[in-house]
């Protein structure tokens, strides 16, 4: 609890090159097996409603966090597609299991899940911390980032559909550099090139060594000096 929090996702490889790999191969081994056929992966690399076509596939639900949910792997999973022309029998849409449980709503520490089931993005802190371009973050989310200097676990973190989740194994995906560890000080004098050296194949490349310090700078600073 002391220390900057960085998501699950991005302990390790940026999943981005991890999946894509995998898709890849998965295209490769069905050719193999039924011929010649097109077919394209995405990996966040098209305007694909991933999370809408997920939901359609039986894949899961779209949960009162906004995030794709299934009984078998909970939330902790990556999206990607292979949009192929390959006749395949769809699977059947899963119902809704959220029931009256509100567990991501009540925990939000900004508010951003203001209702079930929708998001506002400019309250969410993975977005603050990660998509946000400016040199300060805005003064709505002072006290109220919980130590996350990149991206935001929180509302799967409470969600009961995450108790039979499986751990994943793939060494790729697995924390490097002992991220985790890293303390406020030793971000903070960080210079830019053990930063590349550490984590060029990361998902923090997307906020750079910069972004990083400007959320902590932000967190550490107790009141606006605007």
């Amino acid at each position: 609890p002391d220390r900057p929090k960085v998501a699950r996702y991005a302990l390790g490889e940026d999943y981005h090159f991890v999946i894509r790999d995998k898709l890849n191969s998965l295209i490769a081994k069905i050719r193999d097996k039924v011929g010649s056929f097109n077919a394209r992966s995405f990996t966040d690399s098209a305007p694909v409603l991933e999370k809408a076509w997920a939901a359609k596939a039986g894949i899961g639900w779209i949960g009162k966090n906004t995030n794709l949910l299934s009984k078998r792997k909970g939330s902790w999973f990556f999206l990607a597609e292979i949009i192929t022309d390959l006749e395949l029998l769809p699977d059947m849409v899963v119902k809704d299991y959220c029931g009256s449980c509100n567990r991501c709503v009540a925990a939000c520490p900004t508010g951003a899940l203001h209702e079930p089931y929708r998001l506002d993005a400019s309250r969410c802190i993975s977005y603050a911390t990660i998509e946000f371009k400016e040199e300060q973050l805005p003064d709505f989310f002072r006290n109220k980032m919980e130590n996350w200097i990149f991206g935001c676990d929180i509302c799967q973190e409470v969600c009961p559909i995450n108790g039979p989740a499986i751990p994943h194994t793939d060494q790729r995906l697995s924390e490097k550099n002992k991220l985790a560890s890293i303390s406020w000080e030793e971000w903070e004098m960080m210079d830019e090139a053990t930063f590349r050296e550490k984590f060029k194949k990361s998902p923090l490349w997307r906020t750079k060594l910069s972004g990083i310090k400007r959320n902590i700078h932000f967190i550490k600073q107790p009141f606006s000096t605007a």
